[in-house]
């Protein structure tokens, strides 16, 4: 049998392919023909079918009814544990946070159309928190969803409102997606998003994006709306800010070489 030829990375072609054809599956939001694959990746379509079989024999792919693929529950598992240990990675940069600000810091992806969080460092003041890490909510009524939906392309965030519906967790959370489209461009003009008892009444959030997330993430500081007063976020965003920017640049450095 012939020796595989490296990719361009010094990897196996094989497996570079592998999980190219497993991006282009999220890219086309998570089903796709082997037609629609051979097209997006420029690869002969025995190939494709080969890597397909593969990938589906293992559990990270499957195939529906309608004989097209979907990526495979086996990716749950990876992508949660993945998301975690981002968690632990970052939770430094968080404590620096808590320590400047005096509130609580967390850090959050988007993950199957909804936030979670997946690292929290607590402040000093004793106040019960509505948001925990490993919980999941809609994207479009916390300030981290806002912070991210504001980085994605229109089309995106139309047709993840479409799925998941623009239900209200208080009286001040967005449920219109005009409205809300208007929010996005302010916050991505601004550069950080707040959450104003849209989650939780009493709370209030900053919240900005990681720029360079290999998936949507942002950082936030969240606390009592009496505490994070006009005032106290403008002092508080170029803080959240300097920290989504380190994890961004952390996350931009190249790999070591193995």
């Amino acid at each position: 049998m012939p020796a595989e030829k490296n990719g361009r990375d010094g990897g196996v072609q094989s497996l570079q392919r592998a999980f190219e054809l497993l991006e282009h599956l999220a890219d086309t939001g998570g089903e796709a023909s082997l037609s629609e694959l051979a097209t997006l990746s420029g690869l002969p379509m025995p190939t494709i079918h080969r890597l397909i079989r593969t990938l589906v024999d293992l559990g990270y792919v499957r195939q529906n009814t309608n004989r097209r693929y979907a990526l495979g529950a086996r990716l749950i598992r990876l992508g949660e544990n993945a998301s975690m240990q981002f968690g632990a990675w970052a939770r430094p940069l968080l404590a620096e946070l808590v320590e400047e600000v005096g509130e609580t810091a967390n850090l959050a992806v988007l993950e199957r159309d909804e936030v979670v969080y997946v690292a929290q460092v607590p402040s000093k003041h004793s106040m019960r928190m509505f948001t925990e890490v490993g919980r999941r909510l809609l994207p479009h009524g916390t300030g981290v969803g806002k912070a991210m939906l504001a980085h994605l392309p229109a089309s995106e965030v139309r047709s993840l409102l479409e799925r998941t519906g623009m239900p209200a967790y208080t009286e001040h959370t967005f449920t219109d997606p005009e409205a809300l489209a208007v929010e996005l461009s302010r916050i991505a003009s601004q550069g950080y998003a707040l959450d104003e008892a849209e989650q939780e009444l009493g709370v209030r959030c900053v919240a900005v994006a990681v720029p360079g997330a290999p998936v949507p993430a942002a950082v936030s500081v969240s606390g009592p709306s009496g505490r994070l007063t006009a005032e106290a976020v403008a002092h508080i965003a170029p803080a959240v800010q300097r920290v989504a920017d380190a994890l961004g640049a952390s996350l931009s450095q190249a790999p070591l070489s193995v």
